[in-house]
């Protein structure tokens, strides 16, 4: 999700037009008159998304985005150009910038930009996880290997080892937040660590129906309403290099069939033109899908599928990989202590609530509790009280689910009140009066439950029995 944004541009009236139209979404706005100026805000502020103007004075926003790609990957940016330097804007997204506007534009296109920018963001969890699964050695979070204790890990990485210097297709599943456009990023660095070949990305969930064709292929001039110039599509930007097609099983059946020629014969037209375009472009596509029950349905072109499914690779569920789990939250930690100038660590029973529960969000859902405990505490130290109770009581969460029930309709009740009692209590750090009104009933109703608790020596509710 996008919350602030920087625009670079040397022209007031244009600067300023862009503020407006971020501001009007409700987004915090930065604005720079040059290259240097830009530099300098970045020190001090991140930035989910950036528009730099291509022809500024001193710094062009081509050489403002390079420094921009090393140090500050995690920031999505937009190229602003004129009409003749539509090349050099391709240029930029060959080396990494998300997409370019031309001048003059209107509000609704940035408008328009913006949303799509943070469409993408939402829909693939890039912006952090690859910051952060991609182990960092300094500040600027230089790419390094990933996490691979667990057996099943090591595995994957003997197999991106393996692919990554082919032109192989790769077919990346698993569920979501399991790190699949990590695994991309990964087969990219080893197969191009300098960087120099495009690398291009487009999230298929996150583009509508209508408008994914000409963002994969391109589009001729006035091929629909509203295509107003002509525009370059993701498979001619990543000729030469990499292309990686997130969430391809969202992908409707209509555009399957054209996709599938270029798979094939590594060409295909603009949307409105009749020259037919070669590339050379190799794909990596990842789908929380099961792409062969989505065949047996009839949603799912098969000779699509195993034209991507030369090379699968299948990242297991965070709950499979063990002592990972520990290594990852510690990456994380570490990530968010560099960032906050904090010395936060896990203390040992922290590490037992984090080991045992079972992330059904995986990677991604790690990353953000551990990013919200970082906000949230000065520590240095990480306690069980400092974690969500839904991570921190999973064990007993799990208990009351197996030993609650005595057949379909019959629950221990009393086993049940007892753990949302400790969860009201915990909830409002201990007050009674206001875990009473969470609990739908009088002080005293809860004092006599707590003394009750108390004579039978209750190990769950024994921090909150001395103060009845």
């Amino acid at each position: 999700m996008i919350e602030r944004v920087l625009i670079v541009d040397d022209e007031l009236l244009v600067r300023d037009m862009l503020c407006e139209t971020a501001l009007r979404q409700g987004l915090q706005v930065s604005g720079a008159s040059s290259g240097e100026e830009a530099l300098q805000i970045l020190k001090e502020q991140s930035f989910q998304l950036a528009f730099f103007d291509l022809k500024m004075k001193k710094m062009s926003g081509l050489d403002l985005s390079k420094q921009c790609r090393r140090k500050y990957p995690e920031m999505e940016i937009v190229m602003v150009t004129a009409y003749g330097t539509v090349e050099v804007a391709v240029e930029a997204m060959r080396l990494g910038a998300f997409d370019f506007v031309i001048k003059p534009f209107t509000p609704d296109q940035m408008e328009f930009m913006i949303k799509k920018v943070s469409d993408y963001l939402q829909n693939s969890g890039k912006q952090s996880y690859l910051e952060s699964e991609l182990l960092a050695s300094d500040s600027q979070f230089s790419p390094c290997p990933m996490v691979a204790n667990h057996e099943k890990m090591k595995n994957i990485r003997a197999l991106i080892e393996r692919v990554a210097n082919t032109d192989s297709t790769v077919l990346i599943t698993g569920e979501s937040g399991t790190g699949k456009e990590m695994i991309s990023s990964e087969i990219r660095r080893i197969s191009d660590p300098d960087a120099h070949k495009p690398y291009i990305r487009i999230n298929c969930a996150a583009i509508p129906e209508d408008l994914l064709e000409s963002e994969l292929f391109g589009h001729e001039k006035g091929a629909f309403t509203g295509a107003i110039d002509r525009r370059v599509g993701r498979f001619e930007l990543a000729d030469g290099g990499i292309l990686l097609l997130d969430e391809i099983g969202e992908i409707k059946m209509k555009l399957q069939a054209k996709l599938l020629r270029v798979l094939q014969e590594s060409e295909f037209e603009r949307i409105g033109g009749n020259k037919t375009i070669h590339v050379n472009t190799r794909i990596l596509a990842t789908t929380n899908r099961d792409l062969r029950k989505e065949v047996q349905k009839g949603n799912f072109r098969e000779d699509l599928f195993y034209r991507l499914n030369v090379f699968p690779i299948h990242l297991p569920p965070l709950r499979e990989r063990g002592e990972d789990v520990l290594a990852l939250a510690d990456a994380f930690l570490d990530a968010q202590n560099r960032k906050r100038g904090k010395r936060l660590y896990l203390s040992d029973a922290a590490r037992k609530c984090i080991r045992k529960y079972s992330w059904p969000g995986n990677v991604r859902e790690l990353e953000n509790i551990i990013e919200r405990i970082s906000i949230l505490h000065d520590g240095p130290e990480i306690t069980v009280d400092h974690i969500p109770v839904e991570i921190s009581e999973y064990e007993m969460l799990s208990k009351i689910q197996d030993t609650a029930s005595i057949g379909r309709d019959v629950f221990d009740l009393k086993e049940i009140e007892r753990f949302t009692i400790y969860c009201a209590l915990r909830k409002t750090n201990g007050n009674q009066s206001r875990a009473a009104e969470l609990l739908g009933f009088s002080r005293r109703t809860l004092i006599n439950k707590l003394e009750r608790y108390r004579e039978e020596k209750d190990i769950l509710l024994g921090s909150f029995l001395s103060a009845v």
